[in-house]
């Protein structure tokens, strides 16, 4: 080489080893859970998020907190990745899953100042999370996953998160309603349960619909605003004027011939007007256009025509319906028809909205969410949504835990107790671990205005005499208690998934020694 220096990266690249690098992604990792910490709890606090064009955000939802946040750090993408895990797989428990991370990571930056190999931290937690899962599996309650349990499992998810007017409880009947709804031999059908939101009433008048409900409004304003027992014909059909794909011109030299043209058209669309009429349809849902003078008839007909639906909404009331998609007006048939209890068309100030409700192959439900405002809405979508996931996880799994930080109390005690067993390094490793958990019930104590140190001891007390306790919280008083006599659960799954998501985002972000960034 002829000692000149061989250069491998760009020299616009930047690089950081060893302890700098571990420290500065363990530093941004914190730094997003840190983020989140507050929101923890029926006592959360609420984050505002403001973008960059002045868009606004209120919440306590971990994974909205973290998705809205502009986060650059590699490391610190981790931590969001946790949540959004967390979401996909169980859809709640994103603030806890974030939150023991960052405090996994913390507690580990304590043992690399002390010395512990980075490898020997990831063999500890490792065991230790495989112990914290054999603590979830005792926690597990004895009694069956009825109705009851699911609605505790519900309110136990909205505790705390912005539901407007009404109260947990009220809203937690509604959700397991309609998992109950779409409940199959085969498991939940989650995707069955939509959440719409309108604005422009008090959240007190949020229902559960059996159907669907799409953004649509009549073709025409003399059409019936409803259809009882509909039978419901679905058209990829243009009820109007053919127009060719080639640009031509007609020359008209006397009023007979203007006449014989405007009277073809009208034939024409007179024609398409008695076909639908004829085919005993009562609600026509088109994905094209239709004219207004078959409008005017078919309203005059007394049915009810909804025009330029999308696909997708198209695709729902098919699937609601049984209705079969016709591509050629001369091809409509009795059979092709879906049907449906009810269908109407509803005005809400500027919107209009389309109900089917009792579809004959209906497999959906809507939880139709009012509010006052348009952040009451967001936030009570998103708390219904985690609310629907999570009761449709235990009903699925048939297992659920104590909540209110009791099952993060008896994890972080087994895996003490185990720990003692462990020889060398490893056994500081699965004893870090055990302290990362104390975060929760730390966190849930800090939020209701307890100390911190205080509640932690009094609850492990709490844990050695009675085999369960839980930070429990009714109004303005907070006591510690059994959870599950008090209502307050958790799907097993979600701690679970918590456990496995935090453990490895944390672990693969303290491997990490050399970070190379290109400029």
């Amino acid at each position: 080489m002829g000692g000149q220096p061989m250069f491998i990266m760009s020299e616009d690249s930047q690089r950081t080893q060893g302890r700098d690098a571990q420290s500065s992604n363990i530093m941004a990792g914190k730094a997003v859970a840190e983020a989140v910490r507050t929101t923890l709890g029926p006592r959360g606090m609420d984050k505002m998020l403001v973008d960059s064009s002045g868009e606004v955000v209120i919440t306590n939802d971990g994974a909205t907190i973290l998705n809205e946040m502009d986060i650059e750090h590699p490391a610190a993408q981790m931590i969001v990745e946790v949540a959004e895990t967390q979401e996909e797989e169980v859809g709640d428990g994103t603030t806890t899953a974030g939150v023991i991370a960052g405090n996994l990571l913390g507690e580990a930056e304590d043992l690399i100042d002390q010395d512990v190999h980075a490898t020997t931290i990831v063999e500890g937690y490792h065991e230790a999370a495989s112990i914290a899962q054999d603590a979830i599996d005792e926690q597990v309650g004895d009694a069956a996953v009825d109705d009851e349990i699911l609605k505790q499992v519900a309110e136990s998810s909205m505790t705390g998160k912005g539901t407007g007017g009404l109260t947990a409880e009220s809203l937690a009947e509604t959700v397991v309603e309609a998992v109950r709804h779409v409940e199959t031999d085969d498991g939940v059908a989650r995707d069955n349960v939509t959440v719409h939101t309108q604005i422009g009433a008090s959240s007190n008048a949020t229902e559960l619909v059996p159907g669907i409900v799409i953004d649509e409004e009549p073709a025409h304003e003399g059409m019936p605003s409803a259809v009882e027992d509909a039978s419901i014909a679905v058209l990829d059909v243009e009820l109007g004027v053919r127009t060719g794909d080639v640009d031509a011109e007609y020359a008209i030299d006397s009023i007979d011939q203007l006449n014989a043209a405007i009277d073809a058209e009208e034939s024409e669309v007179q024609g398409y007007a008695e076909t639908v009429a004829e085919s005993g349809a009562d609600v026509v849902i088109t994905t094209d256009d239709v004219d207004d003078r078959v409008s005017t008839f078919l309203a005059n007909e007394g049915i009810l025509v909804f025009e330029n639906v999308g696909s997708s909404d198209t695709k729902d009331i098919i699937s609601a319906t049984g209705a079969t998609r016709v591509g050629a007006l001369d091809d409509l048939e009795e059979a092709d028809f879906g049907h449906a209890d009810r269908i109407s068309a509803e005005n809400y100030g500027d919107d209009d909205l389309a109900f089917v409700e009792g579809g004959a192959a209906a497999e959906t439900v809507t939880v139709f969410v009012r509010g006052g405002t348009e952040h009451v809405v967001d936030e009570l979508e998103r708390a219904i949504g985690d609310a629907l996931d999570v009761v449709a996880t235990a009903l699925e799994s048939g297992e659920v835990v104590p909540g209110a930080g009791a099952t993060e109390i008896a994890i972080a005690d087994k895996i003490r107790q185990e720990a003692a067993g462990i020889e060398g390094r490893k056994q500081l490793a699965v004893t870090a671990f055990a302290d990362a958990l104390d975060v929760v019930p730390r966190t849930l104590a800090a939020n209701t205005g307890q100390d911190p140190i205080d509640a932690l001891v009094d609850l492990r007390a709490a844990h050695e005499s009675e085999g369960r306790a839980g930070l429990i919280t009714d109004g303005e008083d907070v006591t510690i208690g059994d959870p599950l006599e008090s209502g307050v659960v958790d799907p097993a799954d979600v701690k679970r998934e918590a456990i496995e998501s935090a453990t490895e985002a944390a672990t693969m972000i303290v491997r990490i020694d050399d970070v190379i960034a290109a400029e």
